[in-house]
């Protein structure tokens, strides 16, 4: 069975959702396939169970540091009731809601395993039944993310360890938790477990964090470590077991041993793209696909022809194949691959319909978002809000680094929000040009504050105009102005 599209997706996570939106909004016919559940990883597996798990504990933990809520708590977290939320916000593994909203905006859901073909074309394997081939005349886009890496230790295989899967979705919470990683899944999955009374080891290979602003993975420690958590840094397990009892053994250098009743892998992500027909298109399977700043897989190309868009060139090369999100390692979040999503679905509908790409909606702007200005948030205890540029990033690219640094304890809004807040803030500033390429927020409560620093940075906002940008008063927010004081007066214009 053969049938044809304007443009074919391949995965229906909220990537491969908001390319289909924004095509299918332009006019052009199209179909996603999918093979798990509509909505993808973040919907059921990552995103959004990893922070509902979180949150109750959070807020049982913050309104101990507030006399009088904190005399009014007293009992202990529910965990049941915990678990029993994260399946309400995960529709309990179910996809009709994600469904329904495809069939709303008119694109059409095709299950099954889909696989390139050659040129504009993908092979779908449904559950039960023949293969179906589906045609695109204008554009294929490849959205199928990214999985989790079990790294090469002895023995790690075959103990059965969990990846973020498991700890989002689990039914019952073991007793102990070993976490090898040390980064955002580690760092949160630590936290999350930690609240629920199980015993946490976490072993990360150099330090919590590596790679954000050295104050932050500090923090984190020291976070985990309040929470009862036991934090090992610089350690690389050499072997993981099962033992006669089904218990984890993980033997470390020297021999010293770490017993759990489960370990979970958080050791980084690998694109998901072998088995899916790379090799058909002169692609390398399991590689991550590089593409361009309309996201483009570079040599892709066929010409426009007799047929093509009222306007268009006939002999013009157009890109018929495109990799959104994690697949193409630009920005492997969420938020970041949605907006390529966005970026994509209006590029593929203006070279369809024979239109410039500067005029869609979101031109050709994507490095922009994709490499300057990168959001990122940790929901552990403190939470760290990061965007853009660290001190040594910028510095490594050449940046005339200056620092604006300042405690939260300096914010009125902090005190109000927590007694014995701690937290710190740091404003990384290009000197040449006064604008801010990045920002580092650590603190309860201070996820919402990375959204004005992206702004800031998108923005190229000069630093003097910040000033005239008034936080509220008392808010955390006047941590920005505590941050421009710490620069010191601005100078008087002549």
């Amino acid at each position: 069975m053969q049938r044809e599209f304007d443009v074919v997706v391949l995965g229906a996570g909220p990537v491969g959702e908001n390319v289909a939106d924004r095509a299918r909004a332009a006019g052009l016919e199209v179909a996603v396939v999918e093979h798990e559940l509509v909505g993808g990883e973040c919907s059921y597996w990552a995103c959004v169970p990893s922070k509902t798990l979180l949150r109750s504990a959070t807020a049982l933990r913050a309104a101990r540091r507030v006399p009088g809520a904190a005399e009014a708590v007293t009992g202990d977290l529910d965990v049941a009731a915990v678990l029993a939320r994260r399946d309400y916000w995960v529709s309990d593994w179910d996809d009709h809601g994600a469904v329904d909203w495809l069939d709303s905006v008119g694109v059409e859901l095709v299950r099954g395993h889909g696989r390139l073909d050659g040129e504009r074309r993908v092979v779908v394997s449904p559950p039960e039944g023949d293969d179906v081939v589906l045609v695109a005349r204008h554009a294929v886009a490849v959205c199928t993310g990214s999985d989790p890496i079990i790294p090469d230790i002895d023995g790690l295989g075959g103990a059965r360890p969990w990846t973020s899967r498991d700890a989002t979705s689990a039914q019952s919470i073991p007793a102990r938790l070993a976490i090898i990683g040390g980064g955002v899944v580690a760092a949160e999955m630590a936290a999350a477990y930690a609240g629920f009374g199980s015993e946490v080891t976490v072993l990360a290979r150099s330090t919590m964090l590596r790679g954000m602003e050295p104050f932050a993975g500090e923090a984190v420690t020291a976070g985990l470590r309040g929470l009862g958590a036991t934090v090992r840094l610089g350690v690389t397990p050499e072997r993981v077991a099962r033992d006669a009892d089904d218990a984890v053994v993980i033997t470390l250098p020297g021999g010293e041993t770490v017993v759990a009743d489960e370990v979970l892998v958080a050791t980084g992500r690998g694109p998901r793209s072998t088995g899916i027909g790379l090799e058909t298109v002169g692609l390398e399977p399991g590689a991550w696909i590089e593409v361009d700043d309309t996201l483009a897989v570079a040599g892709a190309s066929v010409t426009a022809g007799p047929d093509g868009a009222d306007g268009a060139d006939p002999n013009a090369a157009v890109p018929w194949l495109y990799a959104v999100g994690d697949v193409n390692h630009r920005a492997l979040f969420t938020h970041q691959g949605k907006y390529q999503g966005r970026a994509a679905g209006d590029v593929i509908a203006a070279r369809a319909l024979g239109r410039p790409v500067d005029d869609a909606p979101f031109g050709v702007h994507v490095a922009t978002a994709d490499h300057l200005a990168v959001p990122s948030i940790v929901f552990g205890d403190p939470e760290v809000a990061t965007v853009g540029h660290t001190a040594a990033t910028a510095e490594q690219a050449g940046v005339a680094v200056r620092l604006a640094e300042v405690e939260f304890s300096s914010v009125s809004g902090a005190g109000i929000l927590a007694d014995g807040y701690a937290g710190r803030a740091r404003l990384v500033i290009d000197d040449e040009r006064a604008v801010v390429v990045g920002a580092t927020f650590v603190g309860q409560d201070t996820a919402e504050l990375a959204h004005a620093a992206t702004i800031a940075i998108v923005g190229e906002v000069p630093v003097d105009r910040l000033w005239h940008a008034v936080p509220a008063f008392p808010t955390m927010s006047e941590v920005w102005l505590r941050l421009l004081e710490s620069l010191g007066r601005p100078e008087a214009r002549p």
